[in-house]
């Protein structure tokens, strides 16, 4: 699944579209995580693109009278062209605006486009946390919301309604440079270690947004580039390979429905 950064590397990659007027959106077909209605999105047809931002792991094109929402789901990808290629299987909804056809195209069909007039209290954006490259993601904040949770730290961290876009990937990168296990729990965690813990999310995926985003599986950016950050995994990916740090083997284990990996040396 795209995280925050890979979706940032997206947003970035976009910006072309920003002062173009959408002249047309098709959709090839409408079942996606919520099915797409035709008549909604249409009424962003002739409306210029103002601006394009992120939430959490949500797009969201600011238009002059409301706006699109895009979520890229599992293996969702939005590629920008100025000349469109061939149709491909699983290329859903082109977005045409001005001399550009953005096109998605998502196999997995978890991913979500609506239309929406308002932000405020939207029922997707309303119950997020915090982002976590800004100034409201603190220690201070995260010890607070973690101390009395009997829950992983690892599950915590990727908890929406905690802090947003701290995706598998990241979780597990960020816990390794803090030397924390994935499996303590958060009442387990003191408030050192989370002014350490702040410190490396953010230090990862500042990192991962300047390397394009990590490419497993389907990713790739609005150019159709991959990103490269998987090349500095220090635990993902790499069970049974040896720790960079100690050279003790790293671990896989399944924690909350996802594959996660630690060095069980280095990480208490």
């Amino acid at each position: 699944m795209p995280e925050l950064p890979e979706v940032e590397t997206v947003k970035n990659g976009l910006q072309d579209l920003c002062n173009t007027k959408i002249q047309q959106i098709i959709i090839r077909f409408p079942r996606l995580r919520y099915p797409l209605s035709q008549e909604e999105l249409n009424q962003a047809c002739g409306q210029m693109i103002k601006q394009i931002t992120r939430r959490a792991k949500y797009l969201i094109f600011h238009l002059e009278h409301g706006y699109i929402i895009c979520h890229l789901g599992m293996s969702g990808r939005l590629t920008l062209y100025k000349e469109a290629p061939e149709i491909l299987k699983h290329d859903h909804v082109d977005i045409v605006s001005g001399e550009f056809t953005l096109r998605y195209n998502d196999p997995r069909r978890f991913g979500c486009i609506i239309y929406v007039k308002e932000l405020e209290n939207n029922q997707i954006l309303g119950k997020l946390g915090p982002e976590p490259l800004e100034s409201e993601f603190t220690e201070k904040y995260l010890f607070n919301k973690i101390k009395t949770r009997k829950t992983p730290i690892k599950q915590l961290i990727m908890d929406n309604a905690i802090v947003v876009g701290v995706g598998n990937i990241y979780a597990c990168e960020s816990l390794f440079l803090s030397n924390i296990s994935p499996l303590r729990l958060g009442n387990d965690i003191t408030n050192e270690e989370c002014v350490t813990l702040v410190t490396n999310i953010q230090k990862v995926l500042t990192e991962a947004i300047a390397a394009g985003g990590s490419s497993l599986r389907d990713y790739k950016n609005a150019n159709g580039e991959l990103g490269y950050f998987q090349q500095q995994h220090n635990v993902y990916g790499r069970a049974n390979q040896e720790c960079r740090s100690c050279k003790t083997k790293i671990e896989e284990i399944r924690l909350g429905q996802r594959n996660s990996f630690y060095c069980p040396n280095c990480q208490k």
